[in-house]
Parts: C-alpha cells; sequence; structure tokens
C-alpha cells in the first residue's frame, strides 16, 4: 500500500480547500438554525466539480475514469475547508448511493436521462433503503413492486432518506418477490411528480440540519420497465457495492473536519490564558489535544486503506467496517474535547464549535451504526 499522493493530488485538494472556505461557509449558522437547505451552494459545487467525482468524464464527470483515492482526498479537503457538514454529507450521499450505481448498473439511456443532470447540479438525487421497521435489517423491507403491464406497481414507504424532501428523483429499492427475500430487492428510479409518489416535509433534527431528510411514500405508483436499475432481484448487489464507497467518502469529509478540529483547538489553547498562562500548558488540556490527534491519524490510515483495496477492485468489507466504526466514534469524541478545549466559548451556538457535535452523532447512526458494524466485524472474524 503506498499512501504517498501525486502533485497533482495534493494541488486539486488544496484547490477544493480554498473553494470550500471562499464560497461554502455563508450564512452556514442560520442555515443551521432555521434547517435550510441551499440549492445555489449544491449548484457552486457541480460547477466546481464536486459530483463530477464519482463517475468519468464521459457523463460528466472530472476525470477520465473514477479515481476513489482521489476522490477521497478530494471529499476530506471539502471536509477541512467547508464548516457546513450537512451539505458535505448530502453532495456524499448522492455521489456514491445513487450516481455510482446509475453509472454502474443504469443502461445508456438512463445515465443520459438521470445521471447527467446531477452531475451538473441541475438535479438532486435520493437513496430510498431504510424503511420504518427495517433500519439495521434493511432487507426486510415491505415496500413491494407488483410486475403489470410495462413495469411496475410500487407501494410502501421509506424513512429518514437523506435529500428525500428536496429531491427530483429517488433510487428506491423494494422488493419485487418477498419469498425470497434479499433475493427480490430491486431497484428504481423514480421520479419527482410521478403519481402515487408522495415526498414529505422536511424533518426537524439534532444536527445535519443544512440537509434536509424524510419520508417517501408511494400509493400505487407505477413506475416503466425502462426506470428498473439492472435485473429483477439485483438491489441486494447494487446497495453492497455502493455502501463501501458511501463510507469512504462520506468519512472522508468528516476526517477533514476533525483536521479543523484539531487546528482551531490547538490556536484556541495557545492563546486562551487562565492563571497567568495558556492553557495549552495545563496536562489535562494538552492530553486531549494529544488524542485528538491520535483519533486522526489511526482514521486516515483506516480511510486510506480503505479507499485503496477499493481502487484496486478488492472487497473491503471487514476493513469498511473497521473505518465505519473508528472514524465515526472517533469524530464524536474529538467534537466533544473540541467543546471542552473552548470552554463556555465552546458550548456556545455563535462560535459554531457545538455544530460539529450535533453533526457527528448522525456518523454513528446512518450507513450502518456502530452496533452493527462490531457486528460485521466479530462475524467475519468468527467464520475464518
Amino acid at each position: 500500500m503506498n499512501f504517498s499522493w501525486s502533485p497533482d493530488q495534493i494541488e486539486f485538494k488544496d484547490k477544493i480547500i480554498a473553494f470550500a472556505k471562499d464560497n461554502l461557509n455563508t450564512d452556514t449558522l442560520d442555515r443551521d438554525q432555521n434547517l435550510n437547505f441551499s440549492r445555489a451552494l449544491w449548484k457552486k459545487c457541480a460547477d466546481f466539480g464536486i459530483q463530477g467525482l464519482s463517475v468519468p468524464k464521459k457523463y460528466g464527470g472530472k476525470f477520465e475514469d473514477i479515481d476513489l483515492l482521489t476522490a477521497t482526498l478530494a471529499m476530506e479537503g471539502l471536509g477541512y475547508g467547508c464548516n457546513d457538514n450537512g451539505l458535505a454529507f448530502a453532495l456524499n450521499a448522492q455521489m456514491w448511493t445513487v450516481q455510482l450505481p446509475l453509472y454502474e448498473f443504469g443502461t445508456e439511456e438512463q445515465r443520459e436521462k438521470f445521471l447527467r443532470p446531477m452531475i451538473t447540479g441541475d438535479k438532486i438525487g435520493a437513496h430510498g433503503l431504510t424503511e420504518p421497521e427495517a433500519g439495521s435489517d434493511v432487507f426486510s423491507m415491505t415496500t413491494h413492486a407488483k410486475k403489470v403491464e410495462g413495469g411496475y406497481i410500487l407501494n410502501g414507504k421509506k424513512r429518514l432518506i437523506t435529500l428525500g424532501p428536496e429531491a427530483d428523483l429517488a433510487l428506491v429499492f423494494a422488493n419485487v418477490n418477498p419469498k425470497v427475500g434479499k433475493w427480490g430487492v430491486t431497484g428504481f428510479i423514480v421520479e419527482k411528480g410521478t403519481k402515487g409518489f408522495i415526498q414529505s416535509s422536511n424533518k426537524a433534527k439534532m444536527g445535519l440540519r443544512t440537509v434536509p431528510i424524510g419520508d417517501l411514500i408511494f400509493e400505487d405508483c407505477f413506475i416503466p420497465e425502462e426506470n428498473r436499475l439492472g435485473k429483477e432481484g439485483a438491489g441486494w448487489a447494487i446497495t453492497s457495492y455502493s455502501l463501501e464507497y458511501d463510507r469512504c467518502s462520506i468519512l472522508a469529509s468528516q476526517l477533514g473536519a476533525m483536521e479543523r478540529q484539531l487546528e482551531t483547538s490547538i490556536d484556541f489553547v495557545k492563546e486562551r490564558k487562565q492563571f497567568g498562562k495558556s492553557i495549552s500548558a495545563f496536562q489535562s488540556v494538552s492530553n486531549r489535544i494529544a488524542d485528538m490527534k491520535l483519533r486522526l491519524e489511526t482514521s486516515r490510515l483506516l480511510l486510506y486503506k480503505v479507499a485503496w483495496l477499493k481502487n484496486e477492485g478488492d472487497s473491503a468489507m471487514l476493513d469498511a467496517a473497521l473505518l465505519k466504526l473508528q472514524l465515526s466514534e472517533s469524530f464524536i469524541a474529538s467534537s466533544l474535547d473540541t467543546i471542552r478545549n473552548h470552554g463556555g466559548s465552546g458550548f456556545l451556538t455563535e462560535h459554531e464549535v457545538e455544530r460539529d457535535l450535533r453533526d457527528a452523532v448522525g456518523g454513528v447512526l446512518y450507513a450502518g451504526t456502530s452496533d452493527i458494524q462490531r457486528n460485521i466485524i466479530s462475524q467475519m472474524l468468527f467464520s475464518k
């Protein structure tokens, strides 16, 4: 494994950091408090080429081919330069759970009709998998699709769907043959405005408040056969394929945020004076800084390893679970340490330090909870 970066990759990361600092930190405090999602910022990201990192240039992507290592480094830079964790989370969600499956498993017609507008930022896509009674056990879903002449009739409900209230299209998974369990799960592209397709309003939540999250409801919703993604029963393979990529990039943005936290904390504790000296001289404070650095670097190694494995075309189920568990839990710990380092100021919303902690909590829930990651890790070790 070679984790060194080329000058071009480093330069690209630096450009993304500069772009994020100059363009994406507008009114974050206000948008967080008011649950506001900004399509204008979304379009700026598209114009810069962020959404194009998950598809090749042929379909409007940033580079000739998908390079997960470069994309991971880029999204790390985005998380470092952009203080809006919700925006980074939403971008990653669309890029890796909607765009990538459409590219890998879609027809040419689907790629042209649905993929290109997402790359340009003109359309937004959501990934509809989780249900009210199918969270961690996603393949016990009850949303079903009945084959009819010319297509399928969808009925069911999806819950906690990132970008759901705002989406122009949704990649939705439903079971066409519940008797065979997960092998009946199939993907469908559902367009906004389709009869029987209902998008809920945005749900208020603890963190990641700048990205809309809600429900998708299907009531006798007809989906033409040309909007099925892949073959019947291919949904399990499609979802499993995209989730490993999704974890790399979403967690890369969190890694960038953790580095930003560390630098912010160091600057603050060096300047803050108590009892006639900088608080960095107190062991309790300096130990927290050391812990934050350790979490950052151990998380970085796991992240780069998973990105390298996927870039090589290898399976990374165990390593991805280790990464998800380590980095998401570390982001919470470092967010709490950042607040402690800032003292009372860190507790105040106006200083924009406490928001990272609220945003970080979501990381131990979405894309597989920490409990599920521990189950995956132990089961894979026991099966050896």
